[in-house]
């Protein structure tokens, strides 16, 4: 049970509301932090959310580490063709590409990219999420239906698979899936629409993720 104490009293939560106390940091301080033209040529903000920027890189660092623990939970566990440890495998090779691809498949770091994938994708880059059609048409929907299952569908329906995170992580996946909802049918209404603060709400989803591989990979080992 986790409690949240403001001056009106205590909040009791099932939840794990760090997302709340992230997105009250971000915007409440980060997003008005001031000297971050003079010192760093951006906003604090913008260096925060850019690409290539720190929030990508901990993303990257978040699902290379979580696929790591799921491997390593796979390996020990005992009944390899249960659906539990089928779960493990499959969350945990998704997790290696995520991170992958976070990284262009190494193009950022080495310099070495495939020009047949590079020329046509939207950031230049080797990677397949930015390919036009996947990135222009099924990314998002793609996003929203993974964080639904993730935070709410999974732990409602087979609370007794370990693989799939509980309710207490639900609050990092289905904030993501709001906001990119929101986002789009910005797209798609009448007026301006909201700014594109993607990596902030991406933070969010590959903790929920590093943290529900972390606790599983501690309880492996007790």
């Amino acid at each position: 049970m986790t409690e949240l104490k403001t001056p009106w009293g205590s909040i009791h939560s099932k939840v794990n509301l760090f997302p709340i106390y992230y997105l009250i940091f971000v915007y409440g301080f980060i997003y008005i932090l001031p000297f971050g033209k003079i010192i760093v040529g951006s906003s604090w903000f913008d260096l925060l959310k850019k690409e290539d920027g720190p929030l990508e890189w901990l993303q990257f660092i978040q699902y290379f580490f979580s696929s790591l623990f799921g491997f390593f939970i796979f390996y020990k566990s005992k009944k390899k063709k249960s659906l539990n440890s089928t779960i493990w495998l499959v969350f945990s090779i998704f997790c290696f590409l995520i991170a992958a691809e976070e990284i262009s498949w190494g193009e950022r770091i080495t310099g070495f990219a495939l020009e047949s994938i590079s020329e046509i994708s939207i950031q230049g880059e080797t990677n397949l999420h930015n390919l036009p059609f996947f990135h222009n048409y099924l990314l998002d929907p793609a996003l929203q239906l993974i964080c639904i299952f993730l935070g709410w569908v999974g732990w409602r329906k087979w609370p007794y698979l370990n693989s799939l995170p509980s309710q207490k992580l639900s609050l990092f996946f289905l904030i993501v899936s709001l906001f990119f909802a929101y986002y789009d049918l910005s797209w798609a209404s009448t007026v301006a629409h909201i700014r594109n603060d993607q990596e902030i709400f991406e933070f969010l989803l590959s903790t929920g993720i590093f943290l529900h591989f972390w606790h599983n990979i501690n309880f492996k080992k007790n």
